[in-house]
């Protein structure tokens, strides 16, 4: 398009210069060939400058062409180029935040982790305050058998005497049962009283048999001086004499038939009351070895701190720490959820080990309230009149 209006631009140049050529005149000499000639050298010349200007547009406008089309190729490139970092940078940054992403979350998934990981530890890890717990449980069993051990021990001398069996004082007369009570008590509890009436000589322990403050102490009757005080206030608080025995022509007669059957249900009275004494002398007799932390809690609550302790002692004991223990509260504070759950679980755990001992104190309750509703009925239903012996033959 370009050329064809570089051609039109030459032919209108060369017809305006022969068009305004002077015209020709009649009376004008006709042309010869030197002439002719010349008019076609110039016309030669003519078409030649025409087309050296051609060729020279023609370039020129190549060359602009040219340099407008890489212009615009560069322009483009330059562009394309541009477009292509910032798409690059773009992805770098994305990249980029996705790595930090992805260490922040494992930096954090770690230390959930590692978290947890302490917290599983926490929560399995037994706390010392369970171990004193288990101590005192095991001690607390081992001392309640030892003390149902005690108690039968006891029972079996008490029923012996009670009975009046052979070898008891009563088995030879009742005489014989007062004096056996009497030479006891001024042997071990003679008070200045019977000092000075000539009886006995004062011991350290004058009229002990006679306080309930020894069978009821501090829980742990510490050594065996103790275990009779308690015994033998026992003793005189239930049956302190014994009756004699029933002994050969006595248990013939029909007379003493009657008064064995009697003298039966009396020892079996007997043998109830004063083996519910003989239970609480049991619970409290030394029958287990302290741990050092109950030691402790002795110190704490200003008690003796003896090696030996009882049944009741020991639970005792337990009670006190958790109730009053600072080591037992300030560890609590800090244990984590799993321990404090296994406190609560521990704690349910001796609630349900001491309704069991309520359970068994409650027996002994129920036998010697029914034996009560016995005996009285039994002194109700015996008739104020003497009633003659039937004839069961005349029937």
């Amino acid at each position: 398009m370009r050329t064809n209006l570089l051609r039109t631009t030459a032919l209108i140049i060369a017809g305006g210069i022969l068009l305004n050529a002077a015209p020709a005149r009649a009376d004008w000499p006709t042309f010869d060939a030197i002439t002719h000639f010349l008019i076609t050298q110039m016309q030669n010349a003519v078409t030649n400058a025409v087309t050296k200007v051609e060729n020279a547009v023609t370039n020129i406008g190549n060359l602009i062409s040219d340099k407008i089309l890489n212009l615009d190729t560069d322009l483009t490139d330059v562009i394309s180029r541009g477009f292509t970092q910032q798409s690059n940078y773009q992805k770098a940054a994305v990249g980029a935040q996705m790595q930090i992403t992805d260490a922040s979350n494992a930096a954090m998934a770690r230390v959930n982790r590692d978290t947890r990981n302490a917290q599983i530890v926490s929560e399995h890890t037994p706390s010392p305050m369970q171990c004193l717990t288990l101590d005192a449980g095991q001690a607390g069993v081992s001392a309640s058998v030892a003390a149902v051990a005690v108690a039968k021990s006891i029972g079996l001398i008490t029923d012996n005497r009670g009975e009046a069996l052979s070898g008891q004082p009563a088995f030879y007369g009742q005489a014989q049962a007062v004096q056996a009570i009497n030479y006891l008590h001024w042997s071990r509890y003679c008070s200045q009283t019977e000092a000075d009436a000539g009886l006995c000589a004062t011991t350290a322990l004058p009229n002990a048999d006679q306080h309930a403050w020894n069978l009821f102490g501090d829980g742990n009757l510490v050594d065996q001086d103790g275990i009779n005080a308690a015994n033998d206030y026992a003793t005189n608080l239930v049956q302190p004499i014994v009756p004699a025995a029933l002994r050969a022509d006595q248990l013939a007669s029909v007379t003493g038939q009657d008064a064995a059957a009697r003298r039966r249900s009396y020892n079996a009275r007997m043998s109830l009351a004063r083996g519910v004494l003989n239970y609480a002398i049991g619970v409290q007799a030394p029958t287990v070895t302290l741990s050092p932390a109950q030691k402790q809690q002795l110190t704490n609550e200003g008690l003796p701190v003896v090696d030996q302790g009882s049944w009741l002692q020991a639970v005792t004991l337990e009670v006190d720490r958790r109730f009053s223990g600072v080591e037992w509260a300030a560890a609590l504070q800090t244990m984590p959820p799993a321990t404090v759950q296994r406190e609560i679980a521990t704690q349910l755990a001796l609630s349900n080990y001491l309704a069991l001992q309520n359970y068994r104190i409650g027996l002994w309750q129920a036998a010697i309230a029914a034996t009560q509703v016995a005996q009285s009925e039994e002194m109700n239903f015996r008739s104020t009149v003497a009633m003659p012996t039937p004839n069961m033959a005349a029937k």
